[in-house]
């Protein structure tokens, strides 16, 4: 496995998005996820898998705590694009214990209880959408925190025994907003009242000037912590 990620990281260091989605879609027909949050990233991503021929399972976490704006763009989307994204939820027997044990708001109190509603609402979840794939299309920018900082365009995901691709890895705001703009792809509203990363409304706010476009999502802790495990840095020279 090591060998191969060294080989398509080299053969995909300064390729186009398109190129490595048609890649991946070409080669594991119907083993292809892709994880959309509906950001914009996201969207440009949708954008382009739409107009590639190959199935692609398109799905989407729903944690029960998302903005009622996120709500209406995968409406949308859905429309516009003609695909369907599967909503996964979390299990509610797990939810119902969890918010039982330690309040609606549990996050606010600890990094252990946030990673835990994380863990309930998008970790097990993610296990479920996943199953069965060979291919993890994702989002990911370097660009968008300095956890993300050194990751490739092809990643192993361990947990998961997955490769996970990221095409817009080297990608700047600027690029993706530049795209948005020229091909009018749908986006949720909120990124022009400054929110730069949407997920749960209660962990989410829009950031302030100079911050890292990362700064609104869980704004109370460290910023070594603003993951929610979905990314965790977990490659492995295993197959």
């Amino acid at each position: 496995m090591k060998e191969l990620l060294e080989e398509l990281n080299v053969r995909f260091s300064l390729a186009k998005a398109e190129e490595i989605l048609e890649y991946f879609t070409q080669k594991y027909p119907g083993r292809v996820s892709f994880a959309t949050s509906l950001g914009m990233e996201d969207q440009v991503i949708t954008h382009m898998l739409s107009r590639i021929a190959q199935k692609v399972h398109f799905f989407t976490l729903d944690t029960g705590r998302l903005f009622p704006e996120t709500y209406e763009l995968i409406d949308l989307t859905q429309k516009k694009y003609k695909i369907d994204i599967h909503l996964y939820f979390p299990g509610t027997k797990e939810v119902e214990e969890m918010v039982a044990e330690k309040g609606i708001n549990l996050f606010y109190e600890s990094v252990e209880n946030r990673k835990l509603c994380c863990e309930i609402r998008k970790l097990q979840p993610l296990e479920r959408a996943l199953a069965g794939m060979k291919i993890w299309i994702n989002g990911l920018r370097r660009s968008q925190s300095h956890t993300r900082a050194d990751l490739n365009p092809v990643e192993w995901d361990e947990t998961h025994q997955v490769m996970k691709v990221n095409p817009l890895i080297s990608w700047t705001d600027e690029a993706v907003l530049k795209y948005i703009k020229a091909h009018h792809v749908p986006y949720n509203p909120l990124h022009d009242q400054g929110f730069t990363s949407i997920g749960c409304q209660p962990c989410t706010r829009a950031i302030l000037p100079g911050e890292d476009i990362r700064a609104g999502r869980w704004w109370w802790e460290l910023p070594q912590n603003r993951e929610c495990g979905l990314h965790t840095h977990n490659k492995s020279e295993k197959p």
